[in-house]
């Protein structure tokens, strides 16, 4: 199992609607992300400079680099680009983080 974190950043004054849209989360979208391999999934917030914060666990044998080519990834996508930071294809920005400490 691998640990994956990463960090994205939304738009002001969207914060809620973020977090509405996430409470209702599809769920051809969850069992996507469920198919490819990734697990206890969590994003936080940080509201002084409006960074999330995303951590998820992948399994060993994860298509986790698939999903961009899922359709409903790509509607979530669309659907979520007006909230945060996003690409020309509307994926959202995405700055990988390295671990450094870890502790079970």
């Amino acid at each position: 199992m691998q640990r994956h974190a990463f960090k994205m950043r939304l738009k002001p004054a969207v914060a809620a609607e973020y977090k509405k849209r996430h409470d209702e989360i599809w769920p051809e979208l969850a069992k996507a992300l469920q198919d490819a391999g990734v697990s206890d999934y969590s994003i936080f917030f940080d509201e002084e400079t409006l960074t999330l914060f995303a951590v998820q666990k992948l399994s060993d044998n994860n298509t986790a680099a698939t999903l961009p080519q899922n359709p409903s990834v790509q509607k979530w996508w669309e659907y979520m680009a007006p909230l945060m930071e996003v690409n020309a294809d509307n994926s959202p920005v995405v700055k990988p983080l390295p671990e450094l400490f870890y502790l079970e």
